[in-house]
Formats: C-alpha cells, sequence, structure tokens
C-alpha cells in the first residue's frame, strides 16, 4: 500500500511541477523561442529519467513487501483509479484556465502593462486630441452630398440594367467610420454597399457550410433559377391541386442564361467575384458619363483592382473617397457578402468565395452602446486614435497585415466584456491601454476571433441570425499562423506603432509657451 500512496504522489507531483509530462497545446508560446524550447525538452528528459529511476525504486520495495504478505492486496487497484481522477481532473482545470485567460475581466487593471516604459498617455493629451477628431458640420455637409451624388450614380445605373439582361443595382448600405461617425484621417472617406440581385427568373442561394480552412469567414453564392429544382412555394405543402401564380412552371419561364451572362465562374453556376467586378466596373463607367454634366468636381478612379473606388477632388481641392462595393444581402437579414473589404481590396480572396461582412450590425453594435455608455463616452476616442496611430506608422514603415478594423474588433470584444461606467471620458487613457493591449495579446497568440461570429454575448437587440451565433469562432489572424515572414512584419509594425505613439500624440498636440496645449490636428491630419 505505501508503494502505490508512493506512485500517487510521483503521479500529482508530476502534473503540478512538470506540465510538459502531458502534453497540451500552447497557443501562447512564440514559435521563434528555439533556445527556450531545447531547454524545456533537456528539463524534460531529465526528470522523465529520475522519475523511471523513482518507479524502479518503488518496485523493489513492493517486492519486498509481497514476500512478508501472503494475503493479496487490492488497494493497489483503488489508487491507480484515484491516480486516473486526480490527472483528469488536472488536465481539465488546466485546459479551463488556457481558455479563459485571453479574454478581458471586467475589473480595472492596475497592474504593469506590456507597453514600453518610456510610453507616457497622458489623459489631458489624449482628452484634447479627441476635441479635434469629431466630424465636423463640414463634413457631415459633405457626407449629405455623397449620399445624394451615389442616390443619382445608382439611379442611372439601374436605367442602363433596366434591359433585364444585367443584374439589378438595390439602393445603398453606408457603413464603415464615416456613418458610424467616428472618422479621424483625411481624406473623408466613405464606404458604401451596393446591393444587386439577379435577372428574373434567377435568385441567389447560400452556402456557408463545407468552407475551406483558408476562407474562413467566407461563402458561395449559388445562381439559380425558379423551378428547376421545384416551386419554392412546395415548402409550404399546399397540396398538388394548388397552382403557385408566384413562381411559374418551366413552360412559361424566359430562356436559360449561360453562366457567363449570369456572371458565374467558368463551367459552374456560383457567382464569381471578379466577373461581378468587372461588370460592375463597366457599368457604374457608363452611369457616370451619363450624369456627368450635372457635376463640375472631377472624379478618378482610386484603386483600379476594386470596382467603384473613386476619387472625387472637388473645385475648393477637397478630395473625397467613395467605395461603392458590389454586394449581395445574405436571405433577409442585415449581413452581407462582399466583393472585399474596402481596407483589404488588394487581397482580394479567389473564387468562389465571397466575404461574408457583418458591418451593419456593427454599426447597431455602436449605437447600442452610445445610448448605454456615459454621456460623452471614450470608447469611439479610443478607436479614433489608434486608427490615427496606425495610419501614421503605416505611412512611416508601410503596410502591415494589421488593418483598422482588427482595432475595431479588439474594441468591440472590450465593450462586451467591461461595464459601462469604465468607460467613461475621464478614464481615456485606461481604456486606450487596453485595446492596444487586447491586441498585442492576440498577436502572441496569433489569435483574434471575430466579435460577431460565434459570440453568445452579443446583446439581442442586435438581432444577429442564430446561423452565426452558433457558428465556430473564426480567427482574423489565420494568416499570420499560416506565414511566419507576415507575422514578424505584423509584429515589428505593431511595436514600433507603440514606441512612437507617446512622440504622435506629442506631435499633434505641442504645448504652448503659456502652458496651454495648442492644437493642430485638424489642419495636418
Amino acid at each position: 500500500m505505501q508503494g502505490a500512496f508512493a506512485r500517487l504522489c510521483v503521479v500529482v507531483a508530476a502534473a503540478i511541477f512538470n506540465p510538459l509530462l502531458f502534453p497540451h497545446e500552447n497557443t501562447t508560446l512564440p514559435e521563434q523561442d528555439d533556445q527556450l524550447l531545447t531547454r524545456m525538452r533537456e528539463h524534460e528528459e531529465r526528470l522523465a529519467k529520475e522519475q523511471a529511476e523513482l518507479e524502479k525504486q518503488i518496485s523493489q520495495l513492493e517486492q519486498k513487501q509481497e514476500e512478508t504478505h501472503t494475503e493479496p492486496d487490492y488497494s493497489w487497484y483503488f489508487w491507480s483509479s484515484v491516480s486516473l481522477i486526480i490527472f483528469v481532473v488536472i488536465e481539465l482545470c488546466r485546459g479551463t484556465f488556457s481558455d479563459t485567460s485571453f479574454y478581458p475581466i471586467e475589473e480595472e487593471y492596475e497592474g504593469e502593462t506590456t507597453f514600453p516604459k518610456t510610453m507616457v498617455l497622458s489623459k489631458d493629451i489624449l482628452q484634447n486630441f479627441c476635441s479635434r477628431c469629431t466630424l465636423s458640420s463640414e463634413n457631415g455637409m459633405l457626407k449629405e452630398f455623397i449620399e445624394g451624388f451615389a442616390d443619382n450614380l445608382l439611379e442611372a445605373h439601374r436605367g442602363i440594367c433596366d434591359t433585364g439582361a444585367e443584374m439589378e443595382s438595390l439602393d445603398f448600405v453606408g457603413i464603415g467610420s464615416m456613418f458610424e461617425s467616428w472618422q479621424v484621417c483625411k481624406p473623408l472617406t466613405c464606404d458604401l454597399f451596393v446591393p444587386f440581385s439577379p435577372p428574373d427568373p434567377y435568385y441567389f442561394k447560400f452556402c456557408l457550410s463545407e468552407i475551406p480552412p483558408n476562407m474562413q469567414g467566407s461563402g458561395v453564392i449559388k445562381v439559380s433559377r425558379f423551378g428547376d429544382e421545384g416551386c419554392l412555394c412546395g415548402s409550404a405543402n399546399l397540396g398538388e391541386d394548388m397552382i403557385c401564380l408566384l413562381h411559374p412552371s418551366n413552360n412559361n419561364l424566359k430562356p436559360k442564361r449561360s453562366p457567363d451572362e449570369l456572371l458565374c465562374s467558368k463551367n459552374t453556376n456560383f457567382l464569381s467575384k471578379h466577373q461581378v467586378m468587372k461588370w460592375f466596373q463597366i457599368s457604374i463607367t457608363k452611369s457616370w458619363n451619363q450624369i456627368a454634366h450635372k457635376y463640375d468636381f472631377e472624379l478618378t478612379f482610386g484603386n483600379l483592382d476594386a470596382a467603384g473606388a473613386f476619387k472625387i477632388r472637388l473645385p475648393s481641392g477637397k478630395i473625397i473617397v467613395l467605395n461603392l462595393i458590389p454586394a449581395v444581402q445574405f436571405e433577409d437579414c442585415d449581413a452581407y457578402l462582399v466583393t472585399h473589404f474596402p481596407s483589404s481590396c488588394n487581397s482580394i480572396t479567389e473564387d468562389p468565395y465571397w466575404p461574408l461582412s457583418f458591418a451593419v450590425y456593427e454599426k447597431k453594435l455602436l449605437k447600442h452602446y452610445s445610448k448605454r455608455l456615459p454621456h460623452n463616452s471614450c470608447h469611439l476616442h479610443c478607436l479614433q486614435i489608434v486608427t490615427f496611430l496606425h495610419r501614421k506608422q503605416t505611412g512611416l514603415t508601410g503596410k502591415s497585415a494589421l488593418t483598422g478594423y482588427h482595432f475595431k474588433t479588439a474594441l468591440f470584444h472590450l465593450l462586451l466584456n467591461k461595464r459601462p461606467h469604465m468607460w467613461s471620458i475621464h478614464k481615456i487613457d485606461q481604456r486606450l491601454r487596453d485595446v492596444l493591449d487586447f491586441l498585442q495579446r492576440s498577436l502572441q497568440e496569433k489569435r483574434l476571433t471575430h466579435a460577431l461570429v460565434g459570440n453568445c454575448k452579443i446583446p439581442k437587440e442586435i438581432q444577429i441570425p442564430p446561423v452565426f451565433l452558433k457558428a465556430d469562432p473564426v480567427n482574423l489572424f489565420r494568416s499570420l499562423v499560416l506565414d511566419r515572414a507576415l507575422y514578424e512584419g505584423t509584429v515589428t509594425h505593431f511595436q514600433e506603432m507603440l514606441r512612437n505613439a507617446p512622440a504622435l500624440l506629442q506631435e499633434y498636440t505641442p504645448m504652448m509657451t503659456n502652458g496651454g496645449i495648442h492644437l493642430r490636428l485638424n489642419e495636418i491630419l
């Protein structure tokens, strides 16, 4: 019995003091720490040898005890079972702690952060910085002008597509920082989704399952024809004697169109992003030629790789960037399958996979919190500051895998985990640190989960469909897992941004000789 008890102690001690004896995936350990891994393996081998020697000595003691005892001892089975149970409990606890340690807690964090020691975030400078970040009345007027121009352009576009041979564009949907009231950097940028529908009698079918791992967060769109797969009303079980007046029979349908006419990928019935962008670019150019005589500004294509990317230069010299993004509404909800995201138009995914955008739900979520957080809360100010810092760092060292959407995602995670009173404007320095700390931990983990997919903490008022709430989380940093060079460059970019942050904030809010703060952010941005 003493031998069994000794073995139990060995197992428990090994599980507590040497977790490497029980392998568990550790995604927080940087891959580049080869020397640390070597030392840990040597330590593991040394402990394994010591454990083997100890077990040998224990077995010798048991043999001596068996010589003096003639009756069988069944306690060995009992202690072995206890050892197994303790081992399972330790492993479960370790897994639980590793899963929950990544997410922020609701209490105030007063400990040491991962920021450089020289980084000083002055609360007064941050507040004065944000006082010039908000949209002015002039920018509000420019937004109204853009909305009117987009209405006229799409009206002409619908006239061109009214032949029944092409897709039909619908009313635009405003998304992004301009319509969420937190844009900070110039030029003024307006992002608009332009939904479109197929010609009669075709319709779109969606598939979000069986997507390759490298295409997480995407879906495919199949162009189907009414009647080819049975009437859609058949699901209502109206009976064989009932006739559907909405969806006519195959005999009355219009002639079938080829996949090329329906903008599908070659030899498939799946809608092609590249074909759609080519069609949209050509048709929207024709639309502009029809209404150009009504306007006295200069319009050019800002990005030839992204359909609907315009740059407008007004007579006053002001520049406005307008992104018209072709999109397909997912069923009857506010999720859209888009050709590309405005922030990453140069990295368009391959056909026939369409990225899924929750921009409308994100706008609703920010509006939801704006009503529940303290007056003049700092959540949008934090997003403005980190966006400004990221834009300036990109200008210094070039582009990286980081985008403004990653910072926005970090903010959403914090909003969902912190109490409303913690977003007071007087705590802007603490919340800014939280956002940057969260993103730095995410980079270390190479994991930043989408804030609205597979997240049960989303308020019910946002009305996200259950298919997305119950879905598996999507890792927005998956590209960093697959590409080590991209990961190292992104980490370097972020670390440089942290080091330069105090200097940038000081530069754009310099102190005057009388002790006041001279604000020139509006002129320089």
